[in-house]
């Protein structure tokens, strides 16, 4: 039986415009090795807010799930209200989300619209593209920092609000992100989360969610700029894709749109501000086989750019957090 590897890593490499990467020899037993040195992981995601881990050399989603376990301390979440499908691979562990290959995934933090998030994300690749495809990363203390004042102040009072319609077309349906064909539940897990919910003639779905944009990190302090008010909105989806959608289901039956937190729209300058930031603010490295991804959800966000040829990287979600609402410049709860 091989012994585990002693609890100590080589340094990250960190260079300017990447995430910091742990180079490490492929060990004969991948859980034995996690089991050595997931603390000392886990303290470079403290450091460092993301690491990529290369020379795992992960192979399967059964090594991926156990890798995932043990770095999530046994318990791994569930997706809920997704946004769109994943195939489920193992209790808590699932594919990236079903995206168009030709479309970016915009800097997010994972489910920053439900009441309970996942502190951790981990993304682990089996089949690198052939080009694209990068899962980036952004600090979300240095975005919050470099956006315009007066949006932030607007958004830290109002907070913003996520209008979504469900669906058999486009994105999840009702029963995928709720995880049930029962309306009941459907209600029930609405009230207990602080969502509005209309059901339609045609038995679709339409929510309504209120979060606050700016939080605190539970651990730092820290201010963090999270939310998905840029990747949700309607004027970050490619213009052929919006005028289809609205086309089809109209300005208020689009399967996923952003506002203000009183409602107003938000528009589509201030989108593409937010987009240039975070952009301003990516650190990127092509995926290799094997790699391993660690990711504070509250302190980092992440994206997925478009890619060409198969991509396989499947995810999990661990610690499990709740709000912790970020004051104001005066002092203020941001709710």
């Amino acid at each position: 039986m091989t012994s585990p590897a002693p609890a100590t890593l080589p340094a990250a490499t960190v260079q300017p415009g990447k995430p910091p990467i742990l180079a490490v020899d492929t060990p004969d037993d991948t859980s034995a090795w996690i089991a050595a040195h997931g603390s000392a992981l886990r303290s470079l995601v403290a450091e460092h807010g993301a690491i990529l881990v290369r020379g795992l050399g992960l192979r399967d989603a059964d090594q991926v799930g156990a890798a995932f376990r043990q770095l999530g301390g046994g318990t791994l979440m569930p997706d809920t209200e997704a946004f769109a499908a994943r195939e489920k691979y193992a209790d808590g562990v699932y594919s990236s989300s079903a995206w168009p290959p030709n479309q970016p995934m915009c800097m997010h933090h994972e489910l920053s619209y439900t009441l309970t998030f996942p502190g951790t994300m981990m993304f682990a690749c089996l089949t690198a593209p052939e080009s694209g495809g990068v899962t980036g990363v952004a600090d979300a203390s240095a975005v919050l920092e470099a956006l315009p004042a007066a949006l932030v102040e607007r958004f830290e009072r109002e907070g913003w609000l996520l209008t979504r319609s469900y669906n058999d077309e486009i994105g999840a349906s009702w029963a995928e992100a709720f995880g049930t064909e029962d309306r009941t539940a459907v209600e029930e897990y609405c009230r207990a989360n602080a969502i509005e919910l209309a059901w339609q003639s045609d038995g679709g779905l339409r929510t309504r969610q209120r979060r606050s944009a700016v939080v605190r990190h539970p651990v730092t302090g820290a201010r963090c700029w999270f939310n998905q008010i840029a990747f949700l909105n309607e004027w970050t989806l490619a213009p052929e894709v919006r005028e289809y959608l609205i086309d089809v289901y109209g300005d208020d039956g689009l399967p996923f749109n952003t506002r203000y937190g009183n409602g107003d729209p938000v528009g589509e300058d201030v989108v593409q501000t937010l987009n240039e930031v975070y952009e301003a603010h990516t650190a990127r490295e092509p995926w290799q086989p094997g790699d391993l991804m660690l990711v504070d959800n509250i302190r980092t966000a992440h994206s997925r750019e478009p890619y060409d040829g198969p991509r396989e990287i499947l995810v999990g979600m661990a610690d499990p957090q709740r709000v912790v609402d970020a004051p104001a410049a005066d002092g203020r709860a941001t709710r």
